[in-house]
């Protein structure tokens, strides 16, 4: 039994007449998220960043070279708002890890392109952050994860 059977015994204790599985899904993904959450942060803590940090790095990583997006692509990317986006790219850019570069192709806008700097933090962090995914899904055998990823996916499309 984990916290969560006990939580869905006491409402069946309490009120059985509630239909309580869709709460031990959903509660075992808040406390999963949780749990994964400080785990991850600790690994990106490692290389100086946090996860919020090591977003916008691996979405501009992941772009291909030239590593630059405009800020609006950024956002979609990563789905945070425009105020939430500014400061992420504000405080990445005192660190040195990326910068605002005039847009080549419209000179009245700019792309936020991974400085050389940013672009080694960021190769560093993300092979520890893989090899920290591996280890935080070891618990599951390989077609275990593939159910579950599969499960996954079809929740969040009804959501996206």
């Amino acid at each position: 039994m984990d916290r969560v059977d006990r939580i869905l015994q006491q409402w069946a204790n309490e009120r059985p007449d509630l239909d309580t599985g869709a709460m031990g899904i959903l509660g075992r993904m808040k406390r999963l998220t949780t749990h994964l959450g400080r785990e991850v942060e600790q690994v990106l803590q490692t290389h100086g960043l946090s996860s919020s940090a090591f977003d916008v790095l691996a979405t501009l990583r992941r772009s291909g070279a030239p590593h630059r997006l405009s800020p609006g692509d950024l956002l979609e990317m990563t789905m945070v708002s425009s105020g939430t986006m500014t400061n992420r790219i504000d405080q990445l850019e005192k660190a040195g890890l990326v910068a605002r570069v005039v847009h080549p192709e419209d000179r009245r806008s700019v792309l936020i392109a991974l400085t050389d700097k940013g672009l080694r933090v960021v190769d560093e962090a993300v092979g520890a952050h893989v090899a920290n995914q591996q280890r935080l899904t070891a618990s599951l055998n390989d077609a275990e994860k593939a159910a579950l990823d599969a499960l996954l996916r079809k929740f969040l499309a009804a959501f996206e």
